[in-house]
């Protein structure tokens, strides 16, 4: 077991608690003519997000560590911040871009940390999670027109 990768793993599910609860929000709040395609979008979402919860959590107790599993936890640990309440539609859309940023930086050094310690199953989760997060961005970005 090391520590320093369990920590990093319970970063990673903090955020992703954070960022479910805050994609629900823009998902029940987001107004405006894009409404029809970003209310399925945040959906799809936190759909994902709930996947990526539940793997990140059992990965966790495979390499026998202990996940966080309350909500104090995610808020104390969490890098991500929760919604404001006043997003417009695009602003909505750009701060998803910039949480899935940080998330993509983070599981950078978990995969590298992973590497290190021959521990491929968590390397390749967040290989793949890395890998679908980038792309979201880019179509984020391309919706925003950045």
């Amino acid at each position: 077991m090391n520590q320093q990768l369990i920590d990093a793993l319970n970063k990673q599910l903090a955020n992703w608690n954070v960022l479910y609860t805050k994609l629900h929000h823009y998902h029940w709040y987001v107004k405006g003519p894009e409404f029809f395609t970003l209310h399925e979008k945040f959906e799809e979402y936190y759909n994902e997000a709930a996947d990526y919860i539940d793997e990140i959590a059992e990965r966790i107790l495979t390499i026998q560590g202990k996940p966080l599993a309350t909500l104090k936890e995610y808020m104390e640990v969490a890098t991500i911040e929760e919604a404001i309440g006043k997003e417009s539609a695009n602003e909505m859309v750009d701060q998803i871009a910039k949480d899935f940023q940080k998330i993509v930086d983070d599981s950078k050094e978990i995969i590298e940390a992973a590497e290190d310690l021959l521990d491929q199953p968590t390397s390749d989760l967040f290989i793949g999670i890395k890998t679908s997060l980038e792309q979201h961005i880019w179509m984020l970005n391309a919706f925003n027109a950045k």
